[in-house]
């Protein structure tokens, strides 16, 4: 049995692939912590580990040179906490899943000397595993083509991005029938909080739609709570049925039984969409410093399995004209529904789970093929 220290930005982007890692390597009989920042409490207040350690850190702007020292005093604080929690709990190895959080605790594993894994969720490297590079010997990453990935010369490991066991469960559910008559499931979602674009967008460009293709539509869309009664309203005027909530605790269900998913472009719900192999209309999120949102849809529409919607300039005309488009021509949809699920990694956190036990037995890249 070995003992892992897991690090992680305290969003759910960080988290999720983060606690699905731990569930595993608790099942193959190991023992787990969790080194994060006080948002945990809002994404991963159930997270399976011994004992969650809160580590100072703090997100550094060259803007303003006062919140920069600042900065600066605190994530040097958070390597002397990290430093010594590490100590305490000796761990064998240490994984990383990005966010400014990240950085403290896997900058005090190095001057221990425990091996690290650093994973990285999306299809450009973010800026705190961007600077941790330099820190570890291996890099595991969810898409093949990674920007910013080759830059330190690291070994790097195709793994995938860890879905929840639900999601996995469901991975070999077939893309459900659609023919001339057949109803026409549309799900729309934005992410853990939702997204008010969509609230905006979505029911007057499905208002727009022919009636005959209206009418076997069945919309289940995720709004924000003060969204909820006016998107019902607009949805009951054009006659649709509609299934509206702030959130579904059986989203990956209804993922399954979706013929096209319209939502943002999170390295979770790309992960998600193509081990399930749902063709999807992505919305990247405007104005990341990364592009990250952007990055990841762009993989899916080259492989085919989607299509890019600027937010920008989006409208309810254009994505109407979009929906009649691909709804009208239900082959389409199915062959991007296969080439999704080409890019789907199903067993990604075994792969991790593999990986870090490697580390942890003190194995080296040496003779190893980049990507196996």
């Amino acid at each position: 049995m070995k003992t892992f220290v897991l690090m992680a930005g305290g969003s759910g982007g960080h988290l999720f692939p983060a606690m699905a890692l731990a569930q595993e390597l608790q099942r193959r009989g190991h023992t787990i912590d969790l080194m994060t920042d006080h948002r945990v409490a809002s994404y991963g207040g159930d997270f399976p580990a011994r004992q969650t350690h809160i580590v100072p850190a703090a997100t550094p702007s060259i803007r303003n040179p006062l919140k920069f020292i600042g900065a600066g005093a605190r994530i040097v604080g958070g390597i002397g906490v990290a430093t010594n929690k590490l100590r305490r709990i000796s761990p064998d190895a240490v994984v990383g899943f990005g966010g400014y959080p990240t950085f403290p605790p896997m900058v005090a594993a190095r001057l221990l000397g425990i091996p690290g894994v650093l994973h990285e969720q999306n299809a450009v490297v973010g800026r705190a595993n961007r600077a941790l590079m330099r820190f570890v010997k291996v890099m595991a990453t969810s898409f093949d083509d990674v920007r910013y990935a080759d830059d330190a010369g690291l070994e790097r490991v195709l793994t995938g991005n860890p879905v929840r066991d639900r999601v996995r469960a469901l991975a070999t559910t077939p893309y459900p029938a659609l023919g001339p008559d057949t109803a026409v499931n549309i799900l729309v979602f934005g992410g853990s909080q939702g997204a008010r674009v969509f609230s905006d967008l979505v029911p007057p460009a499905i208002a727009a739609l022919p009636e005959d293709l209206r009418r076997r539509l069945r919309v289940t869309q995720q709004c924000r709570a003060e969204d909820l009664d006016r998107v019902a309203e607009a949805y009951r005027q054009a006659r649709v049925s509609v299934d509206l909530k702030a959130f579904f605790d059986d989203l990956p269900e209804r993922m399954a039984a979706a013929h096209l998913v319209i939502g943002r472009a999170g390295a979770s719900t790309i992960a998600e969409l193509t081990v399930l192999g749902r063709p999807s209309i992505l919305v990247p999120l405007p104005g990341a410093l990364d592009a990250d949102q952007k990055n990841n849809a762009l993989v899916v529409e080259r492989a085919g399995g989607g299509w890019i919607a600027e937010q920008a300039t989006l409208s309810p005309q254009s994505l109407g004209t979009r929906l009649t488009t691909l709804l009208s021509e239900p082959e389409s949809l199915r062959q991007a529904a296969e080439a999704a699920r080409t890019l789907g990694q199903p067993r990604a956190v075994e792969k991790l789970a593999d990986l870090a036990e490697r580390m942890a037995a003190g194995e080296t890249s040496e003779g190893r093929t980049p990507h196996a």
